[in-house]
């Protein structure tokens, strides 16, 4: 069926038909949109032309692609607003303020060839939502007029709030739109490499002591947060691989347990989602793990607790994470916000000295390497955390490798007599 310059064709995807309506913007530009009939492909094709004919018949070109000015020739202000920079001639996008720009080019990362992930992109539109588009909106700096000056004068006045390693990621999307910008003409040269990025500051954890890691372990017992605290303090598992913890991977006969998968919960277009994927951090992540016989005795009550559970609320019951550990008596899973928040919270409610959750997985890597009377190296601290390579490790924990090098000074001691 057709309408003046709009169609509707019936496409099939993943064994269903889709109604795909097809339309030219304001600037000539082909458009579609895929509506859902929700009917299988077999036996349904008159049916589906039916609800595409009526789709078509209910449908409205966004006000966004028919936006002309009076004499009909350019986009008015406001569509240009609303357009995404695939609507937009060179000369327009090199005319949008700065602000404008970066944030029509955040979509376009997810489109990149190398896929990032959720978590990535959500930090991305947070820093450029929260700082880097408002900053430059005041400004009114167009696209086409950015200069490295602009940018560094940036990076200063944010230095005053914010240490280095923030204003690397910020320095991180900025380079990547305007990149993006160079490539597609919309500017001759690309400011950003005449910007010297600020170094990168060490970052130093806090982290508990042993009577202290033991009283917090103590007090956490049978509440939500005693799973985390252990996983976290002895194991030194991220928020996301505590939640991605699951019956399936744990191998109580053996004594062993896997971490091969994370839950997090990236805030999108001010939506926070739950993601849960069969991979961690980094490669090196993925790893197995001993289970000690103390933790063993827990989860296996924890396990038993759960099915009491969802035999008690039955159809009330959350089926949907049955194979997670960190769910609720209800189901539901217990996500990584909910632990940092709570344990924050818990610190409080017991006068105990606050840090991070995150600084148990630096007291995991800390107690060894200060205690282990030099049986615990760098290299097994970087295996069992998960780190990527050894200089994350050595780059992280080498203010606390004290026993290697007390060892060294004692021998050293013993050949050299330097009273």
């Amino acid at each position: 069926m057709k309408r003046k310059d709009i169609n509707v064709y019936i496409r099939d995807k993943k064994g269903y038909y889709y109604a795909v309506i097809v339309y030219k913007n304001a600037l000539g530009k082909r458009k579609e949109k895929w509506f859902p009939t929700k009917l299988p492909i077999r036996g349904n094709k008159k049916k589906a032309e039916a609800i595409a004919d009526q789709i078509l018949e209910e449908f409205e070109i966004p006000a966004e692609d028919l936006c002309l000015t009076e004499k009909g020739k350019k986009l008015s202000k406001n569509c240009i607003t609303a357009a995404s920079l695939d609507d937009l001639t060179q000369s327009q996008v090199a005319n949008l303020l700065f602000s404008d720009y970066i944030i029509k080019y955040l979509p376009l990362t997810r489109k990149r060839r190398r896929k990032i992930e959720d978590t990535t992109y959500s930090g991305y539109e947070a820093n450029v939502k929260s700082v880097v588009a408002p900053y430059f909106e005041k400004k009114k700096i167009k696209l086409k007029d950015l200069t490295a000056k602009d940018i560094q004068d940036f990076y200063d006045k944010q230095l005053e709030r914010v240490k280095p390693n923030s204003v690397i990621r910020y320095h991180a999307i900025i380079r990547l739109s305007l990149c993006h910008a160079r490539k597609m003409r919309y500017i001759k040269e690309n400011p950003i490499e005449e910007v010297e990025k600020p170094e990168k500051n060490q970052f130093i954890g806090k982290f508990y002591t042993a009577e202290e890691l033991s009283r917090l372990i103590e007090l956490a017992k049978g509440t939500k947060l005693e799973i985390p605290v252990i996983m976290g303090g002895f194991y030194g598992l991220r928020r996301s691989e505590v939640v991605g913890l699951r019956w399936s991977a744990i191998d109580f006969e053996n004594n062993i347990f896997y971490i091969n998968h994370t839950v997090t919960t990236p805030k999108i277009d001010g939506v926070t989602k739950i993601v849960a994927k069969d991979r961690a951090k980094t490669k090196s992540s993925l790893r197995a793990l001993p289970l000690g016989k103390y933790i063993k005795e827990i989860l296996l009550s924890k396990k038993q607790k759960q099915e009491e559970y969802r035999k008690k609320f039955k159809s009330s019951y959350n089926k949907e994470w049955l194979d997670y550990v960190m769910v609720d008596e209800l189901g539901n899973i217990i996500t990584p916000d909910y632990i940092t928040g709570a344990f924050k919270i818990f610190l409080a409610r017991n006068e105990l000295r606050e840090i991070r959750f995150h600084d148990l997985r630096h007291t995991c890597a800390s107690l060894p390497l200060n205690k282990g009377k030099g049986k615990v190296t760098m290299k097994d601290i970087q295996e069992w955390l998960g780190h990527s390579d050894y200089k994350t490790t050595a780059n992280a924990y080498a203010h606390l490798d004290l026993t290697s090098k007390k060892t060294s000074l004692e021998t050293l001691s013993d050949i050299i007599k330097l009273d």
